[in-house]
C-alpha cells in the first residue's frame, strides 16, 4: 500500500520545494504555476483516480454475474492511467483489481502474460487482453450485457 503513494508524495514534496525556491527567488507568480502542476500530477498518479479496487476472486464473481470486464492494474502505471482517463465515467462499470494489493490478481496477470506483471490486463469473457486500446475497452462497455 505504501509504494502506491510513493510517487504522489514525492511529486507533492517536489512541487513544494520548487514553489518555495521560486518564492525565495522573488518569483511568486512562477511558484503559483508550478505548485498546481505538481499537485495535479500527484493526483493523477495516485490511486484516487481509480475506482475502489476489489480482490481478484470478487472481481471474477462480479464479472460472471454482470458481464463487465475485469481490469488488473497497479498505481503509477502510465498505461493504466491512460486507460482510466480515456474511459471516463464508464470506468466505474469495470471491476478493478490492484495487483499490488491482491496477490491473486498479480498471479492472474503473470499467468496471462508469460510470467510478467504487465498491466493493464483486461479480462473480457474469460479472455485476457494486455494493454488494450482504450477505445476497444469502451466498445466492450457499450455491448449489451
Amino acid at each position: 500500500m505504501t509504494r502506491a503513494w510513493t510517487l504522489p508524495i514525492l511529486l507533492v514534496l517536489g512541487g513544494a520545494a520548487v514553489a518555495t525556491g521560486q518564492i525565495r527567488g522573488g518569483s511568486p507568480g512562477t511558484a503559483m504555476v508550478f505548485l498546481p502542476v505538481f499537485l495535479a500530477l500527484a493526483a493523477v498518479y495516485s490511486p484516487l483516480v481509480f475506482p475502489r479496487p476489489i480482490g481478484a476472486r470478487e472481481a471474477q464473481r462480479r464479472s460472471e454475474a454482470d458481464g463487465w470486464p475485469v481490469v488488473y492494474w497497479r498505481p503509477g502505471c502510465k498505461y493504466c492511467i491512460r486507460l482510466r482517463l480515456k474511459l471516463g465515467r464508464g470506468a466505474r462499470r469495470l471491476h478493478w483489481v490492484d495487483i499490488w494489493r491482491d496477490p491473486e490478481g498479480a498471479a492472474a496477470v503473470r499467468a496471462a502474460n508469460d510470467g510478467n506483471e504487465t498491466v493493464p490486463t483486461v479480462v473480457v469473457a474469460g479472455r485476457p487482453h494486455t494493454n488494450p486500446d482504450p477505445a476497444w475497452v469502451r466498445e466492450q462497455l457499450s455491448r449489451p450485457v
